[in-house]
């Protein structure tokens, strides 16, 4: 996705219109990383497309990647406030989850961000 604001609206448009279609798995995740649509949104900080995604059923905002980290982790280690309200709103989010590279939780990596509002989330 873009990072001009109306890139950024594009964008989230399109995951929205892929979304729609029922051969669409939200929670496939890519071969390199093991990331899902949700965990990139995250970690872009792209709160239109995370809110399209959470607004399915199906989707399961707890996967984590080939380093353990949760869509939360990455939007709290790039300190996306919205984003990371958004992900503390479901009930099947724990965010005290400790991916396994570096042994951090969410609010490990928002503090060392130093994301002070991340942190108060948390």
């Amino acid at each position: 996705m873009a990072k001009h604001p109306s890139g950024a609206l594009r964008g989230a448009g399109i995951v929205k219109l892929l979304l729609e279609r029922e051969d669409i798995n939200p929670n496939t995740a890519d071969i390199e990383y093991g990331q899902t649509p949700l965990s990139w949104a995250a970690e872009g900080g792209h709160e239109e497309a995370v809110k399209f995604l959470l607004e399915r059923e199906d989707i399961n905002p707890s996967i984590a990647d080939i380093s353990r980290q949760t869509p939360l982790s990455w939007a709290a280690r790039g300190g996306y406030e919205r984003v990371v309200k958004l992900l503390l709103e479901r009930k099947d989010i724990n965010p005290n989850t400790i991916e396994a590279l570096y042994g951090r939780t969410p609010l490990l990596w928002a503090a060392g961000g130093r994301h002070e509002g991340v942190a108060k989330l948390l």
